[in-house]
């Protein structure tokens, strides 16, 4: 089980800052994929050009591209909503970029009121994400869209 409020309070102190954005993103992508435990990604896609294209990350090689709407990230995007997802193999439209990811959460980030990108992780277990899981990391997006606003 995650430790959100340890997650948090190093959130706060590595990110809380006015470092370039990929900057930024680079640490927070390290700091969840060495913080929580039985991932194999943790990164993001940012909205450029009206696609969603990779960003910083840690894990096996990604997609490059997701159009809006399209896979997990994209319809989190679209719905501008958290999606977790129990059995990606049961998710309609669903991107395996990588065979080995079984379960997924995206969270949309936000700065300035638009969509920025969102945050992915993946993990080789089936419903490794839970509710808890969904809140801490909706606390993390907190922290990291004031860092990158």
């Amino acid at each position: 089980m995650a430790d959100y409020e340890q997650l948090l309070l190093q959130a706060e102190g590595l990110l809380d800052r006015k470092d370039w954005s990929i900057t930024t993103l680079s640490n927070a992508a390290a700091l969840l994929y060495d913080a929580l435990e039985d991932l194999n990604w943790a990164g993001f896609y940012l909205l450029r050009e009206g696609e969603l294209q990779l960003g910083p990350f840690q894990g096996k090689v990604a997609c490059t591209h997701i159009a809006v709407g399209k896979g997990v990230c994209g319809t989190a995007v679209s719905t501008d909503r958290v999606q977790r997802v129990y059995d990606v193999h049961e998710f309609p439209g669903h991107i395996a970029c990588d065979s080995a990811s079984n379960s997924e959460i995206v969270l949309p980030l936000h700065v300035d009121g638009k969509i920025f990108g969102v945050l992915d992780i993946d993990s080789p277990s089936i419903g490794r994400f839970t509710e808890e899981d969904e809140k801490g990391l909706l606390q993390f997006a907190g922290i990291l869209e004031r860092s990158l606003s």
